[in-house]
């Protein structure tokens, strides 16, 4: 393989990863509350949409759009509605005590056909598939640092070929791990998802932290649904299911990270890695491959390279589960609805 090929790779796998990092960081928020919210996919999807919309409807006819402008419309946009999806679901499991992984589920449904309706309603504004102009914002989400992508070379290359959102996903996940392990408020949040009972004995507010944390989780996902359409694929609407399927790879995530926000950053660009792989094995490899299966044409090896990632959460999953150590575990009252008069 070609030292170019590679770093084409190694860009590829962290643009994908960023998207599952923040999908899996705000999981993680959320799920340390003791809320297994299986609508991760729904909620990047709500992301999505808002911020598509808001970037669609501020340039639809204007012919000077101020690109921050519309940056930040977008961004809000998305975040209101993620937000709204993290504070139904937990209306629906705290305050009503419905069933999370329905609800997770339905939520999921939700907003994939939500979003899709208005996805589908901005192609036909717009006149068809691919005319959805937001260039001024897309633009700005996958600006790069001036100096930084330019002068340094292979460096440039590896480290700093990214839009904004990439090194902001980071950070998030750097935050999110100090918050949870340094802080008092982070302590009485996974205080809360091990033992909401004997957090309430302690006077920690349990309804307060799972809102917030749920709520902020979401956010936090739905800039993972801004990154896919106005990074990955370029500032357009894509029907195709790939948010979807990206969510719940997110999910898996969680899982592979046991729970940590900053194991997620490294653990998203395997996933990222692996993804990509079907694209840069040399065709040397897949002729002996395909030989091997008894396939006569080598092309047809790349659907079962996509097949690795997935592979790949399988085998985690399964040696995730085999650990003994309790902090590779989940919080104990992941998925359970708690109630207060039963303490």
């Amino acid at each position: 393989m070609s030292l170019t090929s590679l770093l084409a790779w190694l860009n590829a796998a962290v643009t994908f990863g960023t998207i599952i990092m923040l999908g899996s960081v705000g999981e993680i928020l959320t799920e340390k509350s003791g809320n297994l919210n299986l609508g991760v996919p729904g909620i990047m999807y709500l992301g999505a949409i808002g911020a598509l919309a808001g970037a669609f409807f501020y340039e639809n006819g204007n012919p000077a759009p101020n690109a921050v402008i519309s940056l930040i419309i977008s961004i809000v946009c998305a975040l209101i509605a993620s937000g709204l999806g993290g504070l139904l679901y937990c209306f629906m499991t705290v305050t009503l005590r419905a069933n999370q992984n329905v609800t997770g589920l339905t939520l999921t449904i939700f907003g994939s056909g939500v979003a899709n309706f208005f996805g589908g309603s901005l192609v036909k504004l717009s006149g068809g598939v691919g005319q959805i102009s937001v260039a001024a914002a897309s633009s700005a989400y996958r600006a790069q640092i001036p100096f930084l992508s330019q002068k340094l070379g292979i460096i440039s290359t590896i480290f700093f070929n990214y839009g904004f959102l990439t090194y902001i996903a980071i950070l998030i996940a750097v935050a999110a791990g100090f918050y949870l392990k340094k802080t008092r408020s982070g302590l009485n949040l996974r205080a809360v998802g091990e033992n909401p009972a004997t957090a309430d004995a302690a006077g920690i507010n349990v309804t307060k932290y799972k809102y917030l944390a749920t709520t902020i989780g979401a956010m936090i996902e739905g800039l993972g649904g801004v990154y896919y359409v106005m990074d990955y694929i370029k500032g357009t609407w894509d029907t195709g299911g790939g948010i979807e399927a990206l969510g719940w790879l997110a999910v898996a995530l969680v899982i592979f990270t046991s729970w940590k926000p900053i194991s997620a950053i490294w653990g998203s660009f395997v996933f990222g890695i692996c993804y990509w792989v079907y694209l840069y094995i040399p065709g040397s490899i897949s002729a002996v491959l395909a030989k091997a299966v008894g396939t006569p044409n080598p092309s047809h090896m790349q659907n079962l390279y996509r097949m690795i990632p997935y592979i790949v959460t399988i085998i985690i999953l399964i040696l995730v589960s085999k650990r003994k150590r309790r902090d590779s575990q989940n919080p104990q009252s992941l998925g359970i609805s708690y109630f207060r008069e039963e303490r």
